[in-house]
């Protein structure tokens, strides 16, 4: 066990090295973005003069009766472009809901995609505009590394979160309508050519959506940072920066949603996180928590509060240093980097406690851990450059660390 288990790390460190001097060619770069109050309104006018005309808006049927979707519409009536709005309800894009919005994009002889939603929304889109790419191949010949390779149709984000980042990442997650498992379609070419990031739209969320969506967003930068592999110096500075953002106004917008600018800055912080682990990607927190979504509909934001201390912490010494860079950019005291890393984990666990938000889950079976554990192991080995390469005895370890 001991030999198979350092031969797999070796393929694992092995893959790594040479993807990292693959994604110099990859291609990564940052959407053009709106930022700003009401700039949802102007995009029918910044779409018309980038010759964009006939465009599916993907969105859910909350946000169509909620009249959030309303003002957008109103500008692209404006600016003559026409439109269809197809919506999804489930919290997690399914397989079939990408093939629904695929048929519609058909039926209506669309040009473009604009996503407006949260994470979920986003990634279906995403997923849309995968297989207008790449119409023969079904979602799950999509998921994995570099499967669509084709450029996709103009396609703009308008997350009315501050968490998921989708608007600036190259992943799609999925979730297979079938086998219920989550898996992500990962490829620079689906990362959106536009990005709109109006704070309007985050204001009325309620507290609960913005402490989840807030940990997300921290996860994709504490993973992103102490992965920190295939990052360049652009990705560091990104994930600093929106740890900083996350740590200095996430309460904040929790307690006091009405905040427009502190809500600009969770959703700049999102921004600058999705696009640091564009490049850097995320690790064992996300390839857990998508068998938590998988199984049992456990929100995305959710799983990543509850994940990340308990998997920054089982990395032990591994991590040390680059915590502490992260605990001494947002204050957090410490003598050495390992009072300083504890001091850093500890203030997660506070924020979420502040929040309202669980430490475990009480609705994890027995039965289905080692199946977790299959697909956590399958999603993160090896392309995952993760501080600590775990096998199955590790990653069982943690998720039992959270079943309460």
């Amino acid at each position: 066990m001991e030999v198979s288990y350092k031969l797999e790390v070796m393929g694992c460190r092995i893959f790594q090295a040479v993807l990292k001097i693959g994604n110099y060619g990859m291609g990564y770069r940052m959407p053009q973005y709106l930022e700003g109050p009401g700039r949802i309104r102007e995009l029918g006018a910044f779409l018309r003069q980038k010759g964009i005309n006939d465009v599916l808006v993907v969105t859910g049927s909350g946000m169509v009766r909620r009249g959030q979707v309303q003002p957008m519409l109103d500008g692209f009536a404006q600016a003559g472009i026409r439109y269809f709005v197809q919506t999804f309800d489930h919290p997690d894009p399914t397989s079939q809901d990408v093939e629904t919005g695929f048929a519609a994009y058909n039926a209506q002889g669309c040009r473009a995609i604009v996503a407006l939603g949260g994470g979920s929304r986003i990634d279906c889109a995403k997923g849309i505009a995968a297989k207008v790419a790449r119409p023969r191949k079904t979602v799950a010949q999509l998921q994995g590394l570099l499967k669509v390779h084709k450029p996709i149709v103009p396609l703009v984000a308008i997350p009315t979160t501050a968490g998921a980042g989708s608007e600036t990442t190259v992943a799609a997650v999925i979730t297979d309508s079938r086998t219920h498992r989550k898996a992500a379609i990962n490829d620079p070419c689906l990362i959106p050519r536009y990005a709109v990031l109006d704070p309007e739209l985050t204001v009325g969320l309620p507290p609960e959506t913005t402490a989840a969506t807030g940990m997300d967003a921290l996860a994709h930068a504490v993973e992103a940072y102490t992965n920190h592999t295939y990052n360049t110096k652009l990705e560091d500075r990104l994930a600093k920066e929106a740890v900083k953002l996350i740590h200095h106004n996430l309460l904040t917008a929790y307690a006091h949603g009405e905040d427009l600018e502190v809500r600009q800055n969770m959703q700049r912080g999102a921004f600058y996180a999705g696009r640091a682990f564009t490049r850097g990607c995320v690790g064992y927190v996300h390839a857990i928590g998508h068998t938590l979504g998988g199984l049992y509909g456990v929100s995305h934001g959710l799983a990543m509060a509850v994940l990340l201390p308990h998997v920054m912490r089982a990395y032990g010494p591994a991590v040390y240093s680059r915590l502490a860079e992260l605990a001494r950019v947002c204050g957090i005291p410490g003598d050495s980097d390992r009072e300083l890393a504890e001091g850093f984990i500890r203030w997660i666990e506070d924020t979420n406690e502040k929040m309202g938000l669980p430490k475990g889950f009480a609705m994890i079976r027995e039965e289905d851990i080692q199946q977790m554990v299959t697909w956590a192991k399958k999603e993160a080995n090896p392309l995952y450059p993760v501080p600590v390469v775990w096998g199955r005895q590790q990653l069982e370890q943690v998720i039992r660390s959270i079943r309460l």
